[in-house]
């Protein structure tokens, strides 16, 4: 139980945090929170992680991501079950999993783009603007790589 309770709090937490970006800044609009390092920027995504195929503008594409998120998050429920509670760092990297997949879903299916706007860059270097779902994606497979790193050794 307490899984699917962090399960709903990161979801609401990631589209509660899309829907302050949408209705205080404007597509496209950034605010600088740290100079030269970090804002807040309002950008849609219509593509995959980072971006990618985001330019296209194809319902294909879109479909295709759509029907690979919900693949993805099927697997990644059945893992969720298949795995005992007394597995806590297993199941919280897959809950994290669940968390992101779903806030990323739940844009992609209502409005046909993920809201991205957290904005880090160094001078001229910008990393992929990203929100709270990516991050709770990015943390759940970091920390499921390094379970089974360690299980290896």
């Amino acid at each position: 139980m307490p899984f699917f309770i962090l399960i709903l709090v990161l979801l609401a937490i990631d589209q509660i945090t899309k829907a302050i970006i949408a209705a205080t800044i404007p597509f496209y609009g950034s605010v600088p929170v740290i100079p030269g390092f970090f804002a807040f920027s309002h950008i849609h995504n219509k593509g995959a992680i980072f971006g990618i195929f985001s330019q296209t503008g194809s319902l294909l594409i879109t479909i295709l991501l759509t029907a690979a998120s919900l693949l993805a998050l099927g697997m990644v429920i059945f893992y969720f079950f298949k795995t005992p509670p007394s597995q806590k760092p297993m199941k919280i990297s897959l809950t994290l999993i669940l968390a992101g997949a779903f806030g990323n879903l739940i844009d992609r299916i209502v409005r046909g783009y993920v809201i991205d706007f957290l904005e880090v860059h160094v001078k001229r270097f910008y990393w992929p603007t990203f929100n709270v779902a990516d991050s709770c994606i990015s943390i759940g497979a970091l920390l499921l790589v390094v379970i089974i790193l360690m299980r290896r050794s």
